[in-house]
């Protein structure tokens, strides 16, 4: 026998409380009758039988409390084994990481931002199975499939732009260590979700969206920062420069980012005030719109639920209490 939710059990504190109360009432409404009425009417009043009857519709009620407590709890027994299959889409999200994600346009900076609504996307995931990979330079698989969303957060909060000592920010490289994260050749239920300020430095990311493209995945791209610019913190004070002495500005170059969308039949997402619309993404265009497949099958063991039994035990007591007269049935005179 299981109890789906035991925790309602610390409720039958309030059955001793609920006795004493009617303990209490019955022997008040006892010293007030003797007070307040005649003898000879007295005698008839006291008579046993009457809080005989109370004694009992009291059982019955504190009975009826019991019996609802039991409900609540959700008592199980017996059960049977069904196989359970999980469904839902793969998505692997592709964060940049190069030193120009620490620009301060959006607070506290691209990256910590990123960060904080990919955490967001994790609590909002229901069945689909999420990786990490991590891109500068070059990239790399930071957290495989996975439906443990709590791994993935440890994985995700490890992420920062010491992972890759190769800077710049290589897109195609990007997509194509996104598609080998499937590790799958089904040709549905795919989606890679791309967060970058999209200054490509190396490679051909249109070519590598292709290839997406062909595998039947589509890529949802991000564009985060701003157009005009923001300088990028140095590890020693200050902001980056460039042979020249002059600061480096990283841009939103958003551009190639909506051609990759578009060539994979995904979205573009441009973020210049930290939001970075996760949430629509999926809500919108990856749970409804891309076929889900199964993704895990397990046999469980179901308990049948039971608790009708104990509801129907409270209405019966309750029932009965509701039944019972307080006072007895008159007899006729001349049988008194």
């Amino acid at each position: 026998m299981r109890f789906g939710d035991p925790l309602y059990f610390y409720l039958l504190w309030l059955l001793p409380v609920l006795i004493l109360f009617f303990r209490w009432g019955l022997r008040k409404k006892r010293q007030l009758t003797e007070k307040f009425c005649n003898p000879p009417f007295s005698t008839r009043t006291l008579q046993e039988e009457i809080f005989l009857r109370k004694n009992f519709k009291a059982v019955f009620s504190v009975l009826a409390v019991f019996f609802m407590i039991l409900a609540l709890t959700q008592p199980r027994w017996g059960h049977e084994w069904k196989v359970l299959t999980q469904q839902g889409v793969d998505i692997v999200v592709a964060l940049d990481v190069s030193t120009s994600m620490l620009a301060e346009d959006i607070k506290p900076n691209r990256l910590s931002r990123a960060k904080r609504k990919i955490s967001d996307l994790l609590d909002m995931l229901d069945g689909d199975r999420i990786g990490l990979v991590a891109f500068a330079g070059t990239a790399f698989i930071q957290c495989p499939l996975t439906l443990d969303y709590s791994a993935a957060k440890l994985f995700l909060d490890a992420t920062d732009t010491d992972l890759i000592s190769a800077q710049g920010t290589a897109l195609a490289d990007a997509i194509r260590k996104s598609v080998l994260a499937f590790r799958t050749e089904d040709d549905k239920s795919k989606a890679i979700i791309l967060i970058t300020d999209g200054e490509n430095h190396s490679g051909d990311p249109l070519k590598a969206a292709q290839w997406a493209a062909e595998q039947g995945i589509k890529i949802f791209t991000i564009g985060i920062g701003k157009n005009s610019g923001a300088p990028i913190p140095d590890t020693d004070g200050g902001f980056k420069k460039d042979a020249k002495g002059e600061i480096v500005l990283t841009r939103l170059d958003e551009t190639i980012l909506k051609k990759i969308a578009l060539e994979t039949g995904g979205v573009y997402v441009r973020s210049v005030t930290g939001d970075l619309d996760l949430n629509k993404i999926y809500l919108e265009n990856i749970k409804p719109k891309i076929e889900k497949k199964a993704l895990k099958s397990q046999r469980r063991k179901i308990w049948t639920e039971r608790f009708q039994w104990s509801v129907f035990l409270a209405l019966a007591c309750l029932m009965i209490e509701f039944l019972i007269p307080e006072k007895p049935v008159r007899r006729p005179l001349a049988d008194q």
